[in-house]
């Protein structure tokens, strides 16, 4: 076989193997976008996970008043009570009655909290709140339960109140949840603590690995452990935080498993990828630059940090886009370290769970959640996708050509 067929079959198998790497990635862009768009919201970002509930009564000295205005927005909406009501599904998949309207003459605008220990406390109902059941008045004085069954759509809840309700008793309702706030402060809380303990330790050690250490056989056995370590399953890595490094979290106030935990096993699990991209890209700094600098009257540890370091700032970079991508996509070792409860308030020494931890929570359910996961994956691509833009804009400014 000539020189020139065995190119072409090599150029060939490249442009193949480009082409269904695109496809592939293309047809995961395409499905997280069909299923995940109709999911992302505001509320998806900024609400919490967990709905809030409230079980209000009208005030005992409120007066019915008409309702100040017509209302022409969304939903039904009932021009005797001042309020309007629309269907919607929530992120959980759950058909469920949303307040898109609240007049500030309806009774549910005076209402207060009939929950013990909150008596009294102002507790009405807002725009976005969810509707579970309604006491009301009918004509004979009776007090009739409006069951979240018997509501059914909200254009009958609007029909039966306007139709059969006198006066207004009371109604339990609940906040929207299915928000991702928590997991999102949690996602970045494991990013900082994980890059601030492993950055400085993973290239001090390329630098000593490189432009220090001798070929001895104890480098060589380094060498070979933080290749090993790259290769080892990260639920190994889990297991090692909760027997090893859970004791250092006591020390500093973590009474069980923790964010600060998790962001400390991640920092392990990201120092051989930093150390050897870090060395990757020292390799690469022609040795002319140091022999120059050196000869110039440079001391060995000028001519690192002034010299060679700002000739490998992209390569460096590169290792901490990786080690970015790690945390953001790591979940086997945060089952030990982290926890699964979704948080919806986490803290450095409390337990929280981060995006890929929480696309795992609600997809092993016995109902899978396949459009808050998409959701919640387009969020992961474009968290990722900002960074690197933000990474590459530094590495620019602070990279030196040696070509």
């Amino acid at each position: 076989m000539s020189r020139n067929v065995k190119d072409r079959l090599l150029q060939a198998s490249t442009y193949i193997s480009s082409a269904l790497s695109v496809i592939v990635l293309a047809a995961i862009i395409i499905y997280l976008v069909v299923n995940g768009v109709s999911s992302l919201s505001m509320h998806l970002l900024t609400g919490d996970y967990y709905a809030s509930t409230a079980n209000s009564g009208v005030k005992s000295d409120y007066v019915y008043n008409e309702p100040t205005a017509s209302y022409d927005g969304e939903g039904y909406y009932s021009s005797k009570w001042g309020i309007a009501v629309e269907d919607i599904v929530t992120a959980h998949n759950d058909e469920e009655l949303s307040v898109t309207y609240v007049d500030p003459n309806s009774p549910f605008a005076h209402m207060e909290s009939l929950v013990a220990g909150q008596d009294g406390q102002d507790s009405a109902l807002g725009v976005g709140d969810l509707i579970q059941n309604v006491y009301y008045e009918d004509a004979s004085g009776e007090t009739v339960f409006l069951s979240k069954v018997r509501m059914g759509d909200a254009e009958n809840l609007i029909m039966t109140l306007d139709n059969e309700a006198v006066a207004i008793v009371s109604c339990n309702f609940e906040g929207l949840g299915g928000g991702i706030r928590g997991s999102i402060i949690a996602t970045l809380y494991l990013i900082v603590i994980s890059l601030v303990i492993s950055l400085p330790i993973g290239i001090a050690s390329a630098i000593y690995l490189h432009e220090y250490a001798n070929k001895s056989k104890i480098n060589k056995l380094i060498r070979q452990g933080i290749d090993t370590l790259t290769g080892v399953p990260s639920i190994i890595y889990g297991l090692m935080g909760v027997a090893v490094l859970f004791p250092v979290t006591q020390l500093v106030g973590a009474t069980s498993t923790s964010i600060l935990l998790g962001g400390l096993t991640l920092a392990i699990i990201l120092l051989p990828t930093i150390i050897s991209s870090t060395e990757e890209a020292l390799i690469v700094v022609p040795q002319s630059l140091r022999d120059g600098s050196l000869s110039l009257g440079a001391t060995k540890s000028q001519t690192i940090f002034k010299v060679v370091l700002p000739c490998a700032i992209n390569g460096i970079l590169t290792g901490v886009l990786l080690g970015i991508g790690r945390v953001i996509g790591e979940s086997a070792a945060l089952v030990y370290t982290t926890s699964t409860v979704i948080s919806d308030n986490p803290g450095i020494l409390t337990q929280g769970t981060s995006l890929s931890l929480m696309i795992w929570s609600i997809m092993s359910g016995e109902q899978p959640n396949y459009q808050l996961a998409s959701a919640i994956s387009l969020i992961i691509l474009v968290i990722v996708f900002v960074i690197n833009f933000i990474v590459k804009i530094i590495g620019k400014r602070l990279a030196r050509s040696f070509m």
